[in-house]
């Protein structure tokens, strides 16, 4: 059922995983799908042929350079109108604290926190920019179990999607008197290649902590972002939706 009509929404990082999910997902819902993907990505025009007529431009930019993620918004909004911004994007590096070299250390701190959270930030800005001068908008932006509970081997990865959440808070007071909404997903484990890669080992650990006995699919995300994104939503904001399968409360 194509319950919103002719609007147009940027997701970043959609040609595989969550947010190709949620490409598809809001595709479904009748948004017009501004795709991107990365620079070392050769999966972006499948997305879009996956799309067919919703697909609504394809760009391509490096978001470990955060500047490039307002430039990304503004590159969408030349080629018609933006009424939704997804931040999906975003990279897990696992690495111990204590054990890593200084060089490495350095390296993840910067790339963690200028993809996961100096670049939406940056979009974020720009969008809410748009829309507070246009009637209003939708920013939604894709956090993480992690941010709330923590994880042993991904503190960096943790405190980046901690400061996203919160973002998510704030934003959501500050730009409510301009019929701005902001919106966040917190994802448990989500079934996804690059999370089975090298976990079958893990996995009867990692489902034992789960008691609905499953990760949540990319689809489970995908279901909760086409609600938030909805006029069913139109008079929440500042929500993070727990997809986690009854794993941790906050």
């Amino acid at each position: 059922m194509r319950i919103v009509e002719q609007k147009r929404v940027l997701v970043t990082g959609s040609s595989r995983g969550i947010g190709r999910a949620i490409a598809l997902r809001l595709a479904d819902r009748g948004w017009r799908v501004a795709v991107h993907f990365s620079t070392r990505d050769r999966t972006g025009p499948t997305i879009a042929d996956e799309l067919g007529e919703a697909a609504a431009g394809v760009y391509r930019a490096d978001l470990s350079n955060p500047a490039t993620a307002g430039t990304l918004f503004e590159r969408a909004l030349a080629d018609g109108p933006v009424h939704a911004l997804v931040n999906n994007a975003g990279v897990y590096l696992p690495m111990s604290i204590l054990e890593e070299s200084e060089a490495v250390f350095a390296a993840n701190l910067h790339k963690t926190f200028a993809v996961n959270f100096e670049a939406p930030v940056n979009a974020m800005r720009v969008a809410a920019r748009h829309f507070a001068a246009n009637g209003g908008g939708k920013i939604l932006n894709v956090a993480s179990r992690v941010g709330f509970k923590g994880e042993a081997g991904a503190s960096l990865y943790a405190a980046s999607k901690a400061a996203l959440a919160n973002m998510v808070r704030s934003l959501a007071v500050e730009l409510a008197p301009k019929n701005v909404q902001v919106f966040g997903i917190a994802p448990g484990w989500v079934d996804t290649a690059m999370v089975r890669e090298g976990m079958d080992q893990r996995l009867p650990e990692i489902l034992s902590t789960i008691p609905m006995g499953r990760m949540a699919t990319p689809e489970d995300c995908a279901t909760a972002v086409a609600f938030l994104l909805s006029d069913e939503a139109s008079y929440l904001s500042g929500h993070i939706i727990d997809i986690n399968g009854a794993s941790y409360f906050h």
